[in-house]
C-alpha cells in the first residue's frame, strides 16, 4: 500500500501520519514501514540532547499501520473513520531514535460490527522495541 492509498484510509495529514508504507498486508496480518526522522516535531522537546520517539507515538504508529489489514475489512471504505479505543499489555523495551527504520507488524485478533482488536509490535531490525494490544472502533459500524 502506497502513501497514496495510505491516504485514502487514514484521516491524519503531516505532522500527524505515522506510517510511510504498508509493505505487506492481507486480511489477518499487516507489515507497514516508519522513517523516524531527526525533523520530526516531537524531537525538539522530548528530550533535548538525548531525543527519543515518545511511546505514545510508537503506539500511535502501531495503530495506524493497522490501517492495512483493516481496510480489508467488510464494510470498511475509505473515508470511514477508525478511532483507537482502547490499549492494553503496552511495553517499551528500548527507545526509537532518528535514524531508526521502525517495522510496524501485528495480527488481527478479531473483527466484528465494527469492532476489533490487534496484537501490534514495533520493531527495529529484527530488535522489539514495543508491543500493545490495541481495540478499534468503526464509526457508525
Amino acid at each position: 500500500m502506497e502513501i497514496g492509498e495510505i491516504l485514502k484510509f487514514l484521516p491524519h495529514r503531516y505532522p500527524f501520519l505515522l506510517v510511510d508504507r504498508v509493505l505487506e498486508a492481507d486480511a489477518k496480518r499487516f507489515r507497514a514501514l516508519k522513517n523516524v526522522t531527526f525533523n520530526e516535531p516531537h524531537f525538539q522537546g522530548h528530550f533535548p540532547g538525548y531525543p527519543i520517539m515518545p511511546g505514545v507515538l510508537i503506539l500511535e504508529a502501531m495503530a495506524q499501520a493497522a490501517v492495512g489489514t483493516l481496510a480489508q475489512q467488510p464494510g470498511l471504505t475509505p473515508g470511514r473513520l477508525v478511532f483507537l479505543v482502547g490499549v492494553e499489555e503496552a511495553r517499551f523495551k528500548k527507545p526509537v531514535v532518528p535514524g531508526d527504520t521502525l517495522i510496524l507488524e501485528g495480527e488481527l485478533l478479531f473483527f466484528r460490527r465494527g469492532l476489533g482488536k490487534v496484537a501490534a509490535r514495533a520493531l527495529v531490525g529484527e530488535e522489539e522495541r514495543a508491543s500493545a494490544t490495541l481495540s478499534f472502533a468503526v464509526q457508525g459500524g
